[in-house]
């Protein structure tokens, strides 16, 4: 069987708090003072296969914007491994880890906050292709020009600086920026959520059109639960850290399994149930600095029962091609 283009076995990302000296003399004199240690990403198993988009679902704070750094490269994991095609990338070489890199682009969620303003378009856009040895000097106006077309831009919008485009065309140089480089799988982080609701449909449909005349794979970030059922094949529900449910689009939608996951389609808003009372996820989400014992959610959760207190439930295969993290399943 062919491996999955990306897959995540057990990766965990913490961040740790060192204390400075004033700290270290604290303790040293008895007082209770210690590191700090977050745990943004907790034992996640997750794969990726080549043409799918996979919808990431949690509420802040739950670990999905660390994940997406860990899986594009800008965070090294604290535990697991990252395999690209099967190859792990710690066991590549220099050049070939590189290469796998270059093929994992991200999209940010503030397209303004991640363009430098310094910068022209043709620079934005041109410099990594130029610096990777994609095209040359001399080939990359007209790159730059080919991009911007491909995402639905004027090429003669080069020379402009990012603070004279809209949010959605900033949107856009952010997608070029990233196709520039001829990647294969494209990480969204939130890429529409700063955008008006027009503006969110065009890009939404940007991206639908990118999948099928480049072949592209993405991990697509959101809290809209409404965007990633128009978007994605699989959902996978994240909660403080780790993955608590897995499933096609579609099985998930008509009846998700893991009490958060239930809690999160509940609160969507529909036409057929606008009379209806709105119901919030009791409780606020926990603090990764000190995550609850047992199963993340027990606090939460209705059905809590004292081995949900006391143990962690693996992901496990509860209906082939589902998967569930709760003992109510399993």
């Amino acid at each position: 069987m062919t491996p999955p283009m990306l897959e995540l076995r057990g990766v965990s990302k913490r961040f740790v708090k060192r204390l400075d000296l004033a700290g270290r003399i604290a303790r040293a004199l008895g007082s209770p003072v210690r590191e700090e240690t977050v745990h943004a990403v907790d034992g996640v198993d997750l794969q990726v296969r080549e043409g799918e988009v996979v919808g990431l679902v949690g509420e802040s704070g739950c670990g999905k914007s660390t994940l997406a750094r860990v899986v594009a490269g800008l965070h090294a994991p604290s535990a697991g491994e990252v395999r690209w095609h099967g190859q792990r990338l710690q066991d590549l070489d220099a050049a070939a880890r590189q290469a796998a890199r270059l093929q994992v682009q991200m999209i940010f969620q503030d397209p303004f906050a991640s363009l430098n303003p310094r910068l022209r378009v043709a620079e934005l856009v041109g410099e990594a292709p130029v610096v990777h040895g994609l095209v040359s000097r001399a080939q990359r106006d007209d790159w730059v020009g080919e991009q911007l077309r491909r995402v639905g831009l004027d090429p003669t919008l080069a020379d402009r600086f990012p603070h004279q485009f809209s949010g959605g065309q900033r949107a856009r140089v952010g997608i070029a920026r990233a196709l520039a480089v001829k990647p294969r799988f494209l990480i969204c982080d939130e890429a529409v959520a700063a955008l008006d609701v027009s503006i969110q449909a065009q890009v939404l449909n940007l991206f639908m059109e990118l999948r099928e005349s480049l072949g592209l794979t993405y991990l697509f970030i959101s809290h809209d639960l409404g965007v990633v059922r128009h978007l994605c094949d699989r959902v996978v529900i994240m909660y403080l850290g780790r993955v608590v449910e897995s499933a096609p689009a579609t099985a998930f939608f008509d009846q998700p399994l893991h009490p958060y996951a239930q809690a999160l389609l509940a609160e969507v808003p529909r036409l057929e149930a606008r009379k209806k009372d709105f119901l919030a996820i009791t409780g606020e989400i926990p603090s990764p600095l000190d995550p609850p014992s047992g199963c993340h959610f027990h606090p939460r959760c209705p059905h809590a029962t004292e081995r949900c207190r006391q143990e962690a439930p693996q992901l496990k295969e509860v209906e082939p091609g589902r998967w569930s993290a709760c003992h109510l399943q399993g």
